[in-house]
C-alpha cells in the first residue's frame, strides 16, 4: 500500500472514530442484519465490532430482504432488523410487506435503500419504519442509528417490566418468576434482567447456583449514584441472554424501605435490558406496592385454595384501581392436584376474578425440587416436562410473541404491525 494510501486509509478511521466518540453504549439489545451488498455488510460488521456495542448482540447475514422472512418464519425477530434492498420504491415497500406473517410486534425495523427519493423515505417512516438510509453507509451512520433508537436518553423506554407475585407465601411464586425469565431469554434470545426483592430470604441465587459478592443490595442503598454502568457492574450472568441482580439473603440488617426506593433501579434496568423479571416477595407495603403499580405486567401466582382465592381477590381488586388504564394482572395457579388435599377448581378459582388463567402448573415435587438442588430450571434438566410449555406459553404472553408463525393471509401489512409496537 502506497503511503499516500495509508494516509487516507489513517484518516478515514480517525474520522470514523470522531464520529462515533459521543455515542452512548448501547444495552442490551438484539440486532440482525439482512444485506444485499458487501458494501453495506462491512460497515455494520465494524459496528458490531465497536466498544460501544459490547453488550448488544449483533449478526450480519446475506440475502436482504428475502432471506430475512425465510429466516423469520421459523425464529423470533431482534428488537432490530436492518434491511438491505436494491428495489426501486414500488418494489421495495411491497417486498417488505412479505415480513408481516414472520414479524413480532415491538420489533423496530431499519431500511437501508439505493435511492435517494425522499417520498420514500416520507412513506416508510410514515407506515412505521424506524429509519431508512441510503447506501452507501458508513459505520458512524449505523452506530448513530441505533444509538439514536435504543441509547436516546430522550427515547421511550427499552425494557419490558414484569413483576411476579404470590398471592400467598409459599405458592411458588419465585420458582415461577425465574423460569418464565430463562424461557423468554431461551425462547427469544432476547436479554433479560431478573431482579430479586427478597432481600432477606431470595432465592434466585439458590435456584440459579450463582454466588455473586454484590447485588441488589448494592443497589438500592446506593440509589443516587445507580446508572447502568454502576448496575452493569453489579450483574452475574447465569446464562447466554439471562443477568440476574441477586439477593444477598442476609439478616445483617433490616430491610425498611420507602415507596420510591426501587424506583431508581428499575428505570434504570429498563434503560438498558429488553426484558426486566422482578420477583417480589409476598408481603404489603409502600415500596411493594409502588412497584406493583408502576409495572408493566402483573403475574399473580396462587395455590388453589380458599386462603389464596381471598388474597388474591383482594390484590385483583386493588390493581385494578391503582393501574386503571392497564391490562388486568396475570394468574398462574401453581401447585395443582396435591393428593388427598381439597382443591378449588381452576375455573371456580378464575370466576370471581374475572380472569381466564394464563398458566396451570401441576405439583411435581421432585421434578422441580432435583432442579432447584442442581441449581437449574425446570427446562434444563427435563426438557419435556409439562411445566416446560407452561413457562413457554407465559413467555409468549409476557412478551407479547403469542402470535404462531404461518403462512402469509392476504392484506395483512407489516406497517401496520410495526405501528402496534
Amino acid at each position: 500500500m502506497s503511503d499516500a494510501m495509508k494516509g487516507a486509509d489513517t484518516s478515514l478511521l480517525h474520522d470514523e472514530s470522531a464520529s462515533v466518540d459521543g455515542l452512548r453504549p448501547i444495552p442490551r439489545v438484539s440486532v440482525q442484519a439482512f444485506c444485499e451488498t458487501e458494501g453495506v455488510a462491512k460497515p455494520i460488521q465494524r459496528a458490531s465490532e465497536d466498544r460501544r456495542m459490547a453488550k448488544a448482540h449483533l449478526r450480519v447475514h446475506m440475502g436482504g430482504i428475502r432471506a430475512a422472512v425465510e429466516h423469520y418464519g421459523s425464529a423470533p425477530t431482534p428488537n432490530l432488523i436492518i434491511l438491505e434492498s436494491r428495489l426501486p420504491p414500488d418494489g421495495l415497500a411491497a417486498e417488505l410487506e412479505g415480513l408481516a406473517d414472520v414479524c413480532d410486534p415491538g420489533s423496530k425495523v431499519v431500511v437501508i435503500g439505493h435511492h435517494n427519493d425522499i417520498g420514500l423515505y416520507r412513506d416508510l417512516t410514515r407506515r412505521g419504519i424506524s429509519e431508512y438510509l441510503v447506501a452507501p453507509v458508513t459505520m458512524p451512520e449505523v452506530m448513530a442509528v441505533i444509538a439514536g433508537l435504543f441509547a436516546d436518553p430522550d427515547a421511550a423506554p427499552l425494557g419490558r417490566t414484569i413483576a411476579f407475585v404470590g398471592a400467598k407465601g409459599g405458592v411458588g411464586a419465585s420458582t415461577v418468576a425465574h423460569n418464565v425469565a430463562w424461557s423468554i431469554s431461551r425462547l427469544f434470545s432476547s436479554d433479560v434482567l431478573l431482579a430479586d426483592l427478597d432481600l432477606p430470604f431470595g432465592t434466585a441465587n439458590i435456584n440459579f447456583d450463582q454466588d455473586p459478592a454484590q447485588g441488589i443490595a448494592e443497589a438500592v442503598f446506593s440509589a443516587d449514584r445507580l446508572d447502568e454502568v454502576f448496575l452493569d457492574r453489579l450483574l452475574a450472568r447465569c446464562a447466554d441472554h439471562l443477568s440476574l441482580l441477586a439477593a444477598p439473603s442476609l439478616l445483617d440488617r433490616t430491610y425498611d424501605f420507602g415507596a420510591e426506593a426501587f424506583t431508581a433501579l428499575i428505570e434504570t434496568a429498563q434503560r438498558t435490558t429488553p426484558v426486566v423479571v422482578l420477583d417480589v416477595p409476598h408481603s404489603w407495603n409502600d415500596w411493594t406496592r409502588s412497584v406493583l403499580a408502576k409495572v408493566d405486567e402483573v403475574a399473580i401466582v396462587a395455590a388453589p385454595d380458599l386462603a389464596n382465592l381471598r388474597n388474591a381477590k383482594n390484590l385483583v381488586d386493588t390493581l385494578r384501581r391503582l393501574r386503571p388504564n392497564d391490562r388486568p394482572p396475570r394468574l398462574v395457579l401453581n401447585q395443582l392436584s396435591i393428593p388427598k388435599r381439597p382443591e378449588i377448581a381452576a375455573a371456580d378459582f378464575a370466576a370471581p376474578l374475572e380472569l381466564e388463567p394464563a398458566g396451570l402448573v401441576a405439583f411435581d415435587p421432585a421434578a422441580f425440587g432435583n432442579a432447584a438442588n442442581n441449581g437449574r430450571m425446570i427446562g434444563e434438566v427435563d426438557g419435556k416436562h409439562p411445566a416446560v410449555e407452561v413457562f413457554n406459553t407465559l413467555a409468549h404472553a409476557f412478551t407479547g410473541r403469542n402470535e404462531a408463525k404461518r403462512a402469509k393471509r392476504p392484506g395483512l401489512d407489516l406497517f401496520a404491525r410495526l405501528r402496534r409496537k
